[in-house]
């Protein structure tokens, strides 16, 4: 797949959650509003649509049709959106700007911050529940998937990796103790995100396994790149300002090895992502491209 067809199918897929995720979160006028409009500004802020369109793709790999489970890709946006959400706090990264705009608490405040990540985390699940989705996929493919996401969103995945990273602040790591944080805080919902979609759509166990050594590969590989463009990149592009990692004394590859090993390690996993993919037909070539494209992103 040519780069200029895998945008175009990333603009295409990024479309339709983003109606989705409209039509299922509307403005609300009435008391308690005011949080359905911060969860709102977060998720409407300009996200990649990564973790959904991981999911629809790794449907459409096992044969499935990606739309089918719209609404189970939803969920992973809003689970996604509430983790940031809660790790830009002052009690976490104390970040000011996400996507080149204030974060949910600068633009709210601190509480209806907090009510907008707990929010966005009772609405991933409603929507990883919701009945619709039990037309187009069996009940024990369903709590399969649900299961998965779930185990990568706490104490084995997302929780213990922003744990970890805030440990790790203002103190030399070992490249173990960073691999176990990116593993975990990163990498485990980035592969739960294309698994659960190859569940949904009934791949077998090789093909499971194979998305799951793809997605925890690619999942690396994207948070080594985000360390790098925290150094190299454009302030514009990346909406927020560069140097932050190293001003609050973050963990990541580039502090750990140097800039040149750290681009090497991504593109080695970059590789392996892709080698991952042996077991799969050209079904799976837009996660092909979409593992390589993550290193020549910008934002």
């Amino acid at each position: 797949m040519s780069p200029e067809a895998l945008k175009e199918l990333l603009s295409r897929k990024r479309s339709l959650i983003d109606r989705k995720l409209s039509e299922i979160l509307p403005e609300r006028e009435e008391p308690g509003g005011r949080v359905i409009s911060a969860m709102r500004y977060s998720l409407f802020a300009g996200g990649k649509r990564l973790r959904p369109i991981l999911c629809l793709l790794g449907a459409e790999a096992c044969g499935g049709r990606g739309e089918d489970f719209l609404l189970f890709a939803c969920g992973l946006e809003c689970l996604h959106t509430y983790s940031l959400i809660h790790d830009d706090l002052p009690a976490m990264d104390d970040d000011d700007l996400r996507r080149g705009i204030p974060t949910c608490h600068r633009a709210f405040d601190e509480a209806t911050a907090i009510l907008a990540g707990d929010g966005l985390q009772a609405l991933a699940f409603e929507l990883f529940t919701h009945p619709d989705l039990l037309a187009r996929t069996s009940p024990e493919r369903l709590l399969r998937a649900i299961h998965l996401v779930a185990r990568a969103a706490g104490i084995h995945g997302m929780v213990v990796g922003q744990m970890a990273d805030l440990l790790a602040e203002n103190r030399r790591v070992s490249e173990e103790e960073l691999a176990y944080i990116h593993r975990h805080k990163t990498a485990a919902l980035i592969a739960a995100s294309v698994v659960s979609g190859g569940i949904l759509a009934g791949g077998n166990e090789e093909a499971l396994r194979a998305l799951q050594r793809y997605g925890e590969a690619l999942g690396l590989a994207f948070q080594i790149v985000d360390d790098i463009l925290d150094v190299t990149g454009d302030e514009r592009e990346l909406g927020k300002p560069v140097g932050s990692d190293e001003r609050r004394g973050k963990a990541t590859y580039p502090a750990l090895v140097g800039l040149s090993a750290a681009r090497r390690r991504a593109e080695e996993l970059v590789e392996r992502a892709v080698a991952a993919l042996s077991v799969l037909d050209e079904g799976a070539d837009p996660l092909r491209a979409l593992a390589r494209y993550v290193l020549s992103r910008k934002n």
